[in-house]
């Protein structure tokens, strides 16, 4: 079985091209031995990934919104779906929006107001749709040490401040807001500041507090 994977392992490095190591995934789960993956760990077109007996792991796309759970064989990770030799895969399509997942550098500089005012209307002035969260708990990426706001922006609730120290953050780098008990309401409209950074965004009006895919309520400020 060993000369079997490592034979896999070959043509896979043998077919796949140098790609830029811009993240295609994101690893939401992993089960058994998996060297070189951890949990919430970013994964790039090209990665192989060793899954040991018995092993699994779970990956969800940032471009597709496919979410994928591999037991054992050898993985290459796509660009939208992964690729899976001597290993089964059981993929579903999940609620999520490529908009949430990454804040642009043109709305990471504008003002509050400006922000939340071209968020609203496209070019031709009709209402456009703000990038929207499945998950009433966002799972933010931000760096340590700094101080994350979130305002409603259409109706009264409490502004919700959070300094974002090491101890509260996963692998440095995450904000869980399930984690930490926190939660939006379904259908509202919201900025969240950080630093001189502004990023509108809505939560789904179906939204729940059931356990949502981490895709779907992904927004990564940095």
């Amino acid at each position: 079985m060993k000369s079997l994977i490592g034979a896999v392992v070959g043509a896979f490095c043998v077919a796949t091209p140098a790609l830029a190591e811009t993240p295609a995934a994101i690893v939401e789960d992993v089960q058994g031995k998996v060297d070189g993956i951890a949990f919430m760990d970013y994964v790039a077109p090209g990665k192989i990934i060793k899954l040991g007996p018995k092993a699994s792991i779970t990956l969800s796309y940032l471009k597709s919104c496919q979410r994928e759970t591999i037991s054992e064989g050898v993985v290459l990770v796509g660009t939208e779906q992964s690729t899976v030799q001597l290993g089964e895969v059981k993929r579903e399509k999940v609620p999520c929006d490529t908009n949430a997942a990454k804040l642009s550098e043109r709305e990471a500089n504008q003002s509050a107001a400006t922000t939340f005012r071209t968020m609203r209307s496209d070019a031709k002035g009709a209402p456009a749709k703000l990038p929207t969260l499945y998950g009433i708990a966002p799972l933010v990426q931000a760096k340590s040490g700094s101080t994350l706001v979130i305002e409603r922006t259409d109706g009264k609730e409490p502004t919700i401040t959070v300094l974002l120290k090491n101890e509260v953050m996963i692998g440095g780098k995450f904000y869980d807001f399930a984690k930490a008990g926190k939660s939006l309401t379904p259908g509202g409209s919201y900025l969240a500041i950080l630093g001189a950074k502004r990023f509108a965004f809505q939560v789904d009006a179906s939204a729940t507090s059931s356990p949502t895919p981490i895709v779907g309520r992904l927004l990564r400020l940095e």
